[in-house]
């Protein structure tokens, strides 16, 4: 994108930022500069990872400040697909003629749509509007990997920082690395398609019987239950890894250029078989190759971090793009790496490009200064704890339940924090409502599922009984901040859950000699911690710091449970079940909630006891509803 020519902006300034068509579509709207919200298309067309143009998204975005297509001053889409249809042709020319049938399928999409993506645009925003296409804003485009690059440093808390950026693939870049410094970004060097440290983890999560596109979180929480015994195969065979950790890919072994799959049969001889079939049994390879592939990550992330600080010099670092996402990187980032803070978007995927793109145009076209930064506070970032999406009154939630047919009653917060608190320390569940819905991938106390982390059962409860997912798959703590230290080996704030870090010693329980001698998914029963249901098989934790300035509500559960329990952490897992998004209104939440054995629900002052609901009228099983990712 352009400079503008040092427009000052006098009057109000709208700015929607947009990412859409390839993976989490999402809108973003920035006001003077600051954002006011932000959300997924999935949340409302209950469509996981929906990529198609987020007209619902967009929609609430500008009734969120009483807005109309008209009163936005420029439209900023987060991708130049002029550049990634470049990208495409090249790579079906260098590998001629194979991935004919791969071109057959891609092209009559790029042809239709893509190739012609601002046209496309405009008719879909002019019918959002009601307007003409020549009646809209301005329409810009960004770069990839610059939309990642502003949606760290520009909403981080920090006035210069290095910025490192690792996802599949952008229009080009797979890695990118820029120098952030009050209102201008500068991009310092990249890596390249084919080489690509998230296509390199796609494909292993293909091999493993998981999802491309969503199954991070499977890999990564499969890996503890595995030894790495393949890394040194990878570094040797599939990833040319130097020093400064750049890194090249040996494409023989993958099919993501040419074919239909992201590996072949040389990397099925590589790891003595052929990739497991999605929901077929896991064996200790897969539980091997997953510990494998995340300990060659994480060498990968810690060279490029350090070496971006030795050419910088900077002691902050940002982080983004799909890679960043991977919790337990960030944790090693932080704790071994050189920098003395560091910060990652909490919607670090292809979503957080919509505010990203937004942050270009306001700074890098109007040439607008940032607002001043704090450092070390999470309150003072520029992301609202995440909380940007819509949020009900009680009153409107209470309309909704009753046309629901709901029994509830409604407490002010003196009566219900407390009984809430008492009703999670008799091991129930609870799904938990309130406030605005999170922007982002993590649940952080707006539409969260809680328990008690002390139930040693409460794992695999939550897991088999309200996810329906993988038993083996980890729960995250909310803590209080003031206490995060008491609980784990972290000091920082992680205000996004996306730091994983070491349950503190004093809390951990030995295991015995012939506990020791466990592999694989035997691992899971075994109490490790006072805190079991929050503490892997390697003894840690994907921490979510709560503050009382971002979210005063949660934070105040929090300490009333601790004033009941001694106990300043909860279970915090996301409210939905297994393939679909999180809830989004009081109905998703109430109809998730009855499909599961879910105990109690809140939604802000509004209380339901599962054992009052009427039966079920919607007899639609989740499953047929939502795809299992």
């Amino acid at each position: 994108m352009g400079k503008g020519r040092g427009a000052i902006i006098t009057k109000s300034s709208n700015i929607l930022g947009i990412s859409a068509y390839y993976h989490d579509s999402a809108a973003a709207l920035l006001k003077d500069g600051e954002l006011v919200a932000a959300a997924q298309q999935e949340r409302f067309s209950r469509k996981k990872h929906d990529a198609r143009f987020p007209a619902e998204a967009i929609r609430y975005c500008l009734e969120a400040e009483g807005l109309r297509l008209g009163d936005v001053d420029r439209i900023v889409f987060y991708d130049k697909p002029l550049i990634k249809f470049e990208r495409l042709l090249e790579t079906y020319m260098s590998y001629a003629p194979r991935g004919f049938r791969s071109f057959v399928a891609a092209m009559p999409v790029w042809l239709k749509e893509k190739l012609y993506l601002k046209s496309v645009l405009r008719k879909e925003l002019a019918e959002l509007g009601g307007c003409e296409p020549k009646e809209l804003p301005r329409l810009l485009f960004a770069e990839h990997h610059q939309s990642h690059a502003a949606s760290a440093f520009f909403f981080s808390p920090f006035e210069r920082a290095a910025v490192l950026c690792l996802d599949g693939v952008g229009e080009w870049a797979t890695t990118s690395t820029w120098l952030g410094d009050g209102a201008s970004l500068e991009s310092l060097w990249e890596i390249e398609f084919t080489h690509s440290l998230g296509l390199l983890y796609s494909a292993f999560k293909y091999f493993t019987g998981f999802r491309v596109n969503s199954g991070e979180y499977k890999l990564m929480g499969l890996a503890p239950y595995g030894e790495p015994r393949y890394a040194d195969l990878i570094l040797d065979k599939l990833v040319d890894l130097k020093e400064d950790g750049t890194f090249r890919l040996d494409m023989q072994y993958f099919n993501y250029c040419t074919g239909l799959t992201m590996t072949n049969e040389r990397f099925d001889v590589l790891f003595g078989g052929p990739p497991r079939k999605p929901e077929g049994e896991l064996t200790q390879r897969e539980m091997d190759i997953a510990a494998s592939i995340q300990a060659v990550t994480e060498e990968i992330v810690l060279r490029l971090a350090r070496t971006l600080h030795e050419e910088t010099g900077e002691t902050n670092l940002c982080l983004a793009g799909g890679v960043a996402l991977n919790c337990v990187a960030n944790g090693r980032v932080q704790r071994e790496g050189p920098y003395d803070d560091i910060w990652i978007q909490p919607a670090a995927g292809d979503a957080g490009g919509a505010v990203g793109a937004a942050a270009v145009a306001w700074h890098s076209y109007d040439e607008q200064p940032r607002a001043a930064t704090g450092r070390g506070g999470p309150a003072a970032d520029r992301m609202r704890g995440s909380y940007l999406g819509p949020g009900y009154t009680s009153a409107q939630i209470q309309t909704e339940l009753d046309a629901l047919g709901a029994r509830y009653t409604v407490l002010d917060d003196d009566a219900l924090l407390p009984q809430v608190a008492q009703v999670l320390a008799d091991e129930n569940v609870v799904g938990w409502f309130q406030g605005r819905m999170e922007f982002g991938p993590r649940a952080l106390g707006g539409r969260s599922i809680i328990g008690d982390p002390r139930s040693a059962k409460m794992q695999s409860v939550m897991n088999l009984k309200i996810k329906y997912r993988e038993s083996f798959r980890p729960f995250a703590p909310s803590v209080l901040w003031e206490r995060v230290s008491d609980y784990f080996e972290q000091d920082a704030p992680s205000p996004y859950m996306l730091i994983v870090a070491p349950v503190r010693e004093n809390l951990r329980i030995a295991l015995t000699e012939e506990q020791q001698q466990l592999f694989g998914i035997e691992k899971l029963n075994l109490k490790r911690s006072e805190l079991p249901a929050i503490t892997h098989v390697d003894y840690s934790a994907r921490v979510q710091t709560v503050h009382e300035e971002t979210n005063p509500r949660y934070h105040r559960l929090l300490q009333a449970f601790e004033r009941l329990t001694e106990c300043g952490v909860l279970v915090n897992t996301s409210f939905n079940v297994r393939g679909e998004p999180i809830v989004c209104t009081p109905t998703d939440a109430y109809r998730c909630f009855m499909r599961t054995e879910m105990d109690y629900l809140v939604l802000e002052n509004v209380v339901l006891d599962k054992k009052d609901q009427p039966a079920r009228r919607d007899h639609t099983d989740w499953q047929d509803e939502f795809e299992l990712d």
